[in-house]
């Protein structure tokens, strides 16, 4: 697929001029895009044009990296490097670290931070996605599910702390995993609470999906979800997590 082959599949997704998106992506979900990261950054770019706004993630995070036998005794469930912010590759995927790197492209500071381009990309600096969330953003997922959608984050304030507890560390692990290099998680709820999410999300006609090549996307209106997102944790957080 080309760019110009591309720009005509989002533009029948319902992309256009004006709109502000933001987007998560594998580019190996395509298969073969001629000219790689930078075509599909292009593309979305000329879709939306500099009226609209392009939000990725930036977080300065590795991919997880495998447990030791330790890691297992101690409880750990999945560990992830801080990595410096001007790191070449990070777990976000080519197409997030190349679109940050772009000189027309403005990246928020600290580990966890937004990239933006557009209209309001100044708005990724001072408030990571919080302007796309609540101002009519579209969320585009392209080769990634809804564990990837980075705003779900922004309403788990409300989570109840013996949830959030789940995942905390402990005092030992944070010895050997500081705070400040590491991310640590140590708990896995019996239920994928996101999937349940997605789910409701479907059987209200929130998404629309299909595929561009061999790559899956998911299309909807952000706040449609992240509000379900906290409509379920006010409602019934434990159920949520399976832990009812």
């Amino acid at each position: 697929m080309n760019k110009t082959e591309l720009i005509i599949e989002l533009q029948k997704i319902g992309l256009q001029k004006g709109m502000e998106i933001e987007v998560h992506s594998s580019l190996s979900s395509f298969g073969y895009i001629e000219g790689g990261a930078d075509t599909v950054i292009e593309a979305l770019m000329e879709c939306v044009g500099e009226n609209g706004g392009i939000f990725m993630p930036a977080l300065c995070l590795s991919p997880e990296l495998k447990l030791t036998e330790a890691d297992k005794s101690m409880g750990i469930t999945s560990k992830i490097k801080v990595l410096p912010e001007d790191a070449d590759k990070t777990a976000m995927g080519i197409i997030a670290d190349t679109f940050r790197k772009r000189s027309d492209v403005i990246t928020g500071k600290g580990v966890i931070r937004t990239a933006g381009w557009g209209r309001n990309a100044e708005q990724a600096a001072i408030g990571g996605l919080d302007h796309v969330i609540h101002n009519g953003g579209k969320a585009l997922l392209l080769g990634v599910d809804i564990y990837k959608l980075t705003s779900m984050h922004y309403v788990e304030n409300i989570l109840p702390k013996e949830i959030s507890d789940i995942f905390a560390p402990t005092e030992e692990i944070s010895k050997i995993y500081p705070a400040d290099e590491w991310f640590v998680e140590t708990g896995t709820p019996p239920v994928k609470s996101w999937y349940t999410i997605q789910n409701l999300a479907y059987e209200n006609g929130i998404f629309k999906d299909g595929y561009i090549g061999k790559c899956k996307y998911m299309f909807f209106d952000i706040w449609d979800v992240v509000s379900l997102y906290r409509k379920q944790l006010q409602k019934n957080p434990f159920k949520l997590y399976g832990l009812e």
